[in-house]
């Protein structure tokens, strides 16, 4: 049988500011490799074509927008909050996701972890369904 702690791990701290930079980047990319129908309608011309803007630019940007905000403010304070929860689980004796009674302060932060964890996975559905809309643009031109 496998052992599922013999196998290398990543901690999040490492994995989603990774993330977040592909979530953030990958959209301009698409954006400038665009395969337009002729040559004047290729690269970053066709995505900013008005006739492309609901099918190519705005999902495109949403995609970017939403893997921005992941990167530079709602992932980085997710961290902190972590660091923070890490730091009064050591000064409480007791884990964050321990059965209650927790502290007040750790109360105050599990209920701003939660907040700005929800944001961050709202970003991330709104960042797959912008992909997903530019998807269907992209194979109605097949």
């Amino acid at each position: 049988t496998l052992d599922p702690h013999s196998f290398p791990t990543r901690r999040s701290s490492d994995l989603f500011p990774r993330y977040f930079t592909l979530q953030t980047a990958l959209p301009v990319l698409v954006a400038l490799t665009y395969p337009g129908a002729g040559l004047g309608a290729s690269s970053y011309h066709g995505a900013l074509a008005p006739a492309n803007q609901w099918s190519v630019l705005y999902p495109l940007t949403t995609a970017f927008v939403a893997g921005f905000l992941n990167l530079v403010f709602v992932g980085p304070k997710t961290s902190e909050l972590i660091r923070l929860r890490k730091a009064q689980e050591v000064r409480d004796g007791k884990k964050s996701i321990d059965p209650a009674p927790h502290s007040k302060d750790m109360l105050a932060l599990n209920k701003r972890f939660a907040r700005v964890h929800g944001a961050s996975a709202l970003l991330n559905l709104v960042s797959l369904g912008a992909t997903v809309w530019y998807g269907v643009g992209l194979s109605a031109r097949l």
